[in-house]
């Protein structure tokens, strides 16, 4: 695979991943930084375009990434300092981007993956931070959870930002985005999981409930949390008691309070 130089801002690469960058092209995803760099190479994505800098490639680990990548890449560049700051979605650039194609996240790609009877599945419904919906991600991965559903409206599970909260697990769980809330509730029924809708008003706290059984766990956006008709579809409400004056959590913080309380009572 032939090499080429890029020297400037305008080049048909760098525009290119600046479009992938800010969501512009919808079928591919940019990828930045070491780290999720191996993520991307261990979990087989398919993978276009590399954009890396000297810098990096004179790392003892970057240089071992970048044999990695020349066998699978389809085009690979080196970029001057400036030309990388320009596409760059961080305000240290480690120096090494990639463009691949998003995995498929849609109802026929998630379902196939639900075989467990008493899975454990999370519904991302409005998270509009992407922060927060990489971080809920990265704690899905880390109980077990068997999948998550990201709702329409809520945030892009691959955008920039997303990504590094998540450092990885977006490449590995099982997702199903753009799903309309109620079509979501009805599949997950459909599978005889109970839907359970963390809320304010709840009665029962996490701990009170039962999570032996297959369930799906619903968190609302952090401003407007759920409402009343989407609680209406729930089978169970649960709340995190907290001491007054605090009445909330940030919501990657509270789905960690419960999902490890669940895998708790699950036995791991």
């Amino acid at each position: 695979m032939s090499q080429t130089t890029i020297t400037s801002r305008d080049n048909e690469l760098a525009r290119r991943a600046r479009r992938t960058r800010d969501g512009k092209e919808a079928e591919h995803i940019f990828i930045e930084g070491l780290r999720l760099s191996e993520e991307a190479v261990n979990s087989n994505l398919q993978i276009e375009d590399i954009i890396y800098t000297q810098k990096f490639s004179d790392i003892g680990r970057g240089a071992k990434l970048l044999h990695s990548l020349r066998a699978r890449a389809k085009r690979i560049a080196l970029a001057d300092e400036k030309v990388f700051a320009s596409i760059s979605d961080t305000k240290s650039p480690q120096g090494i981007a990639i463009i691949a194609r998003r995995p498929p996240t849609d109802l026929d790609a998630f379902a196939p993956r639900q075989q467990n009877n008493q899975s454990l599945l999370v519904i991302m419904h409005g998270i509009n931070n992407p922060s927060n919906a990489g971080a809920m991600l990265r704690v899905a991965e880390a109980v077990g959870v068997g999948g998550v559903i990201a709702t329409f409206g809520s945030t892009d599970l691959f955008s920039p930002k997303a990504l590094r909260g998540a450092m990885g697990s977006s490449f590995r769980l099982p997702l199903w985005t753009g799903a309309q809330f109620r079509e979501a509730v009805a599949w997950c029924k459909s599978k005889n999981l109970k839907i359970i809708c963390a809320d304010l008003t709840a009665r029962q706290t996490h701990v009170d409930v039962k999570w032996n059984e297959a369930c799906a766990l619903v968190f609302g956006s952090e401003a407007d949390g759920l409402t009343s008709d989407e609680i209406a579809l729930a089978d169970e409400l649960v709340k995190i008691p907290m001491r007054p004056p605090v009445e909330s959590l940030n919501v990657a913080t509270a789905c960690a309070v419960v999902l490890f309380e669940a895998q708790r009572q699950r036995g791991w």
